[in-house]
C-alpha cells in the first residue's frame, strides 16, 4: 500500500451518452452527444481540500485539448482479486479446425497447438459464414480469432478482399504483425492504412492490390473520398475496438463508412465491451449475429490499484522519479493528459538518468513506432503517453501503470489501467493526486 484510502464524497457524474437506434440496412442513426463536461470541481479527502480541472476541448477527441469529469476518487484504490486457476478446455485443436496445412503450420511455428476460448468458441463459426460478435477480456486473442479464418478463406479464394478498421495506428501495427506471422510463405497481400503516414503511398500499394486492409477510420474515408480505395469491394469487414473508435470522436467516420459497405458481406465485431452505443453500430453493421459473451470478470480485478498523494509544496517529479527507482518497476507506462506534458515529463526523465520514450499524437509514425519497439523490447524501461495508447497496444510484462495526470473520465482510466495485468497475469495501477 502506497499511501492510506482516501475519504472520497460526491457522486460520479455520467459522461454525454451515445446513443441511437438502426432501421436496418447500412445505416444509423444518433442522437448522442460527444464527451462530457469539463471543469467539474473535483472533491478530495478531510479538511475542505479539492482538485480540479478547468482545461477545455473534447475529451478523448482527435488533436484535442484535455478536458475532465468528475471521477469519485475510491475508484482509484481497490485490492485485486485473486486469480482462478481454472483452466479452459478447448473443444478443439488448431489441428481439427477446417483450415489450409500451411496456414497450420505457420500456427505451429508461433508455437500455439490449442486455441484460447474466444478463438475455440468463434472459429467454426467465422469459417461457417456467419456474422459474429466477439466480446471477451483484452489479452485474450481476439486478433488471431479473426485473422485466422479470414486468412484461410482468402487462400481459398483469392478473390477475397478484407477490410479491418481499427481506432489506433499502433493496434494497426500489432493486427499487421500478426497477419505477417500468419501468412508467412502464403503470399499475402497487404496495406497499412494509417494517419501520420505518406498517403501517397498507401495508395501505390492499394492500386497495386491487397488481399488484406488494417486501416484507422479518418485515414480510410480520406482515401474514399480521394477515390484511391471503395470499400464496396471488401466481401469481409472487421471492426475492432469500437467503443475507442467513440472515443476518439470518429463517430462521423464509422457512420460514413458504414452506410458505404456491401450489404453482401461478412462482418465481425469484436471488443473487450458491449453496452448500448456500441450495439447502435452492431445493429447497422451485422445481419442476425452470433454473440459470443465470455467477459467473466472486469478487466481491472486482477490489478492492484493505489494512489499516491502528493502533499501541497512537494514536486510530483521527484515521487515519480523516486518510484522509478524501485526495482520492482521493471516495465511502466506512464500517462501525461497533454502532448506538452509529455515531452517535458520525458526530458526530465531522461536528465535523471532513466530510460524512456514517448508517444503522442504529434509524433510521426515512425517515431511512435520506433518508441513502442523501444519499451516492448526492454531497450526503453519507461513509456510515456498521452491517452492515444489508452487502448489498442498489447505489450508484453508492464508491470505498472502510473496515471501521473488523472485521467479525464473513469472508462478512460479503466482502459489505461488495463494495459497492465493482461490476460491471466497481475499487474499495479498508481494515480497520482495532488491535495
Amino acid at each position: 500500500m502506497y499511501n492510506n484510502r482516501p475519504n472520497t464524497s460526491g457522486q460520479n457524474r455520467r459522461p454525454a451518452n451515445f446513443g441511437g437506434n438502426s432501421n436496418g440496412g447500412n445505416s444509423f442513426n444518433s442522437n448522442g452527444g460527444n464527451g462530457g463536461n469539463g471543469g467539474n470541481r473535483r472533491s478530495f479527502g478531510g479538511g475542505g481540500r479539492n482538485f480540479s480541472s478547468n482545461r477545455g476541448g473534447n475529451g478523448g477527441g482527435r488533436g484535442s485539448r484535455f478536458r475532465a469529469q468528475y471521477i469519485d476518487p475510491s475508484i482509484f484504490v481497490n485490492k485485486s482479486q485473486p486469480i482462478e486457476d481454472v483452466k479452459y478446455v478447448t473443444e478443439n485443436t488448431f489441428d481439427s479446425f477446417d483450415i489450409d496445412q500451411r496456414l497450420k503450420n505457420n500456427i505451429k511455428s508461433k508455437g500455439y497447438s490449442h486455441p484460447t476460448q474466444i478463438q475455440d468458441e468463434t472459429l467454426p463459426l467465422i469459417l461457417a459464414g456467419h456474422d459474429v460478435i466477439g466480446i471477451a477480456n483484452t489479452g485474450t486473442g481476439k486478433t488471431a480469432a479473426f485473422l485466422i479464418p479470414l486468412i484461410d478463406k482468402v487462400i481459398k479464394d483469392k478473390s477475397q478482399k478484407v477490410m479491418i478498421i481499427v481506432p489506433t495506428r499502433e493496434l494497426a501495427g500489432q493486427i499487421r504483425d500478426e497477419l505477417f506471422s500468419f501468412t508467412k510463405d502464403l503470399y499475402i497481400n497487404s496495406t497499412v492504412c494509417i494517419g501520420g503516414a505518406d498517403i501517397r503511398r498507401q495508395m501505390v500499394n492499394l492500386k497495386r492490390g491487397s488481399s488484406f486492409v488494417i486501416a484507422t477510420p479518418g485515414r480510410l474515408k480520406d482515401l474514399m473520398m480521394r477515390r484511391a480505395i471503395d470499400i464496396a469491394n471488401f466481401q469481409n469487414i472487421v471492426l475492432d475496438e469500437v467503443d475507442r473508435m467513440l472515443d476518439m470522436g470518429f463517430y462521423p467516420e464509422i457512420k460514413f463508412l458504414i452506410e458505404k459497405m456491401p450489404f453482401e458481406k461478412q462482418s465481425l465485431f469484436f471488443s473487450a465491451t458491449l453496452d448500448g452505443k456500441i450495439e447502435t453500430i452492431a445493429n447497422g453493421f451485422l445481419r442476425e449475429p452470433i454473440k459470443v459473451m465470455l467477459k467473466t470478470r472486469e478487466t481491472s480485478a486482477n490489478i492492484d490499484q493505489d494512489v499516491v498523494i502528493i502533499d501541497k509544496g512537494t514536486r510530483k517529479f521527484d515521487k515519480l522519479h523516486q518510484l522509478l527507482q524501485d526495482e520492482k518497476f521493471i516495465k511502466v507506462l506512464v500517462f501525461s493528459n497533454t502532448k506538452r506534458g509529455v515531452e517535458r515529463l520525458e526530458e526530465d526523465l531522461l536528465k535523471n538518468g532513466h530510460k524512456v520514450e514517448s508517444i503522442h499524437g504529434d509524433k510521426s509514425q515512425f517515431k511512435r513506432q520506433k518508441a513502442l519497439d523501444s519499451f516492448k523490447s526492454g531497450r526503453a524501461k519507461v513509456l510515456i503517453a498521452t491517452d492515444v495508447v489508452a487502448r489498442g497496444i498489447d505489450v508484453v510484462g508492464i508491470t505498472h501503470v502510473v496515471n501521473y495526470d488523472l485521467p479525464g473520465s473513469r472508462d478512460a482510466y479503466t482502459h489505461r489501467i488495463g494495459r497492465t495485468g493482461r490476460g491471466d497475469q497481475s499487474g499495479i495501477a498508481l494515480t497520482f493526486i495532488e491535495r
